[in-house]
């Protein structure tokens, strides 16, 4: 790995071209599996269908198929919203991320297709989404189990499944739970500085707030970067859907601490106030394509003047994953991007290849090269 690209330049269309050839290598390689990991060997797990991590693999095959029209990415995408649905009508394990499930796999297939078996399983997880929400904390409930009164900085990426679900099927009462949720976002998530908290915890009777947990982040009062590439993407995503300025604002507050605390060569450390020895830290490069695609976004969203900085930033970022970072000369790794951190405090999936992390990248270079849609 290299850690010194600070000049890195980004060929938007040959990137494309590399990207189309692992791709299509990727659809015989991983087939039908749930990916989540690739440790060293560089084979994708296959995990249960109702993991968080189901919908990125099939979202980059409809990504795909959107921007080239090859019928291949769509055959390889088409029943994974069934799957899903099949899951969701038996015990499972779907929670706050049903967004992360939905949204690139029934959505997109509605959107690029039309087909309306996809718009009504869409439709069923944004109700389902609905049902987490607490009235009293104005918060979207995470996770399953004993933690009534625990949110997520993760669930701000997953409230485009409601705001979608509001405008399609003319109920504001998505809309109404996801702008809530939002709210609570801007009081109890990010600080001052554009830090984020990843665990808040409330009475999940009163409502009232709790406590602060560090959750993958390296304490309470931590950076963890993916935490801080959830929320600026999220929140520009939120300022997208309702014209508040308030998101925006809160968007570009924790991409200006984000862009601020990069290494020299723009890939992101697992948190930024991990040690006092940064350089001995993990990096995850899923957060870099995270806050990539985040940043295009927010970029999107200004005056071509204001949005340059973030763009530029994007650049940067996305120049430096490709450079150092993938595995271009590597046919049989199954994975786009090395060196992702998933949970570093609980030891597990430290140095990997993490499929949600290929997607954003997937996601990043196709919106610089001029692909208008979106899956979240």
């Amino acid at each position: 790995m290299q850690t010194s690209s600070t000049q890195q330049t980004l060929d938007r269309s040959q990137i494309w071209k590399q990207l189309e050839e692992k791709v299509e290598r990727m659809i015989a390689q991983i087939g039908d599996k749930s990916s989540h990991v690739a440790k060293a060997d560089g084979i994708y797990d296959d995990q249960k269908i109702d993991w968080w991590t189901s919908g990125f693999w099939p979202g980059i095959l409809w990504l795909m198929n959107e921007v080239t029209g090859k019928e291949e990415y769509k055959m390889a995408a088409w029943n994974w919203d069934e799957r899903l649905e099949a899951q969701m009508l038996v015990p499972n394990s779907f929670d706050h991320d049903v967004g992360f499930h939905f949204l690139p796999t029934a959505v997109a297939k509605y959107r690029i297709t039309g087909d309306q078996d996809a718009r009504r399983r869409g439709l069923f997880a944004a109700n389902f989404m609905t049902g987490r929400f607490n009235l009293n904390g104005r918060f979207i409930r995470a996770w399953n189990g004993d933690m009534h009164g625990w949110s997520i900085i993760d669930t701000c990426m997953n409230l485009s499944l409601l705001y979608w679900a509001s405008t399609e099927s003319g109920d504001p009462r998505f809309a109404h739970i996801a702008s809530a949720h939002a709210d609570t976002v801007l009081r109890h998530f990010i600080r001052e500085d554009g830090s984020v908290n990843h665990i808040v915890c409330f009475d999940p009777e009163t409502g009232e707030f709790d406590q602060v947990r560090g959750g993958q982040g390296a304490a309470p009062n931590s950076g963890w970067s993916r935490g801080a590439s959830w929320a600026l993407y999220g929140l520009a995503n939120t300022y997208r859907y309702t014209g508040n300025i308030e998101y925006l604002r809160a968007a570009q507050r924790v991409a200006h601490y984000f862009i601020a605390n990069l290494p020299d060569d723009h890939v992101p450390h697992w948190d930024f106030r991990a040690s006092e020895q940064m350089e001995e830290e993990p990096r995850d490069t899923s957060a870099g394509a995270i806050a990539a695609s985040g940043l295009i976004e927010l970029a999107a969203l200004l005056t071509e003047k204001e949005g340059r900085v973030y763009r530029e930033a994007a650049e940067r970022i996305l120049a430096s994953l490709y450079a150092n970072y993938g595995t271009w000369d590597e046919p049989s790794h199954e994975a786009i991007l090395k060196h992702g951190t998933g949970h570093k405090p609980a030891g597990q999936n430290v140095d990997v290849s993490l499929i949600y992390g290929d997607y954003f990248f997937v996601e990043a270079i196709a919106k610089l090269n001029g692909w208008k849609q979106r899956m979240f």
